[in-house]
């Protein structure tokens, strides 16, 4: 089974604990795990990091070029951090925008719903800021009927 996940890049306190915990009560470990990502920072690379940390396979979908993409993430550890997951990756798909943008944001979430059997949302039910965000993608997921599953905490808000 594909598991894909979708979230925030800025986890609040006890959202990242509270997605890690879940991911390691549900989803198996070893070669029979397959996660797909955009490996943006919070809630994307929080993702691959158990996927890889367990024995799984890491499949990445970026909406540009990593190099470029890179540069959208943040300084203190993103960059880093995305370099060293799509080296892990078994493999990197790349949407066919020159800059990361939010088109290219759009597209690489909605590949994510594509290629998975369901997905985690780190999201706190709000709206999207910008296209291609986290709310943009949970809704895609459900218009094509695939199980999403929300990963938060009531009263938690993102700041």
């Amino acid at each position: 089974m594909r598991f894909g996940v979708t979230g925030h890049r800025t986890l609040p306190p006890g959202i990242a604990d509270r997605a890690m915990n879940h991911w390691r009560r549900v989803l198996p470990t070893g070669a029979a795990l397959l996660g797909v990502s955009s490996l943006a920072d919070g809630a994307d690379q929080l993702f691959a990091a158990h996927i890889l940390a367990v024995g799984g396979t890491l499949e990445a979908v970026l909406p540009s070029p990593w190099k470029k993409y890179a540069g959208s993430l943040t300084a203190d550890g993103g960059r880093a951090r995305l370099e060293s997951f799509v080296r892990a990756a078994a493999t990197v798909i790349t949407m066919p925008y020159a800059e990361p943008c939010d088109q290219g944001y759009l597209a690489a979430g909605q590949t994510v719903v594509d290629r998975c059997d369901h997905l985690f949302a780190v999201w706190d039910g709000l709206p999207a800021r910008g296209l291609g965000g986290t709310a943009d993608i949970v809704a895609y997921a459900r218009a094509r009927g695939c199980p999403v599953t929300v990963l938060w905490i009531d009263g938690v808000h993102r700041g």
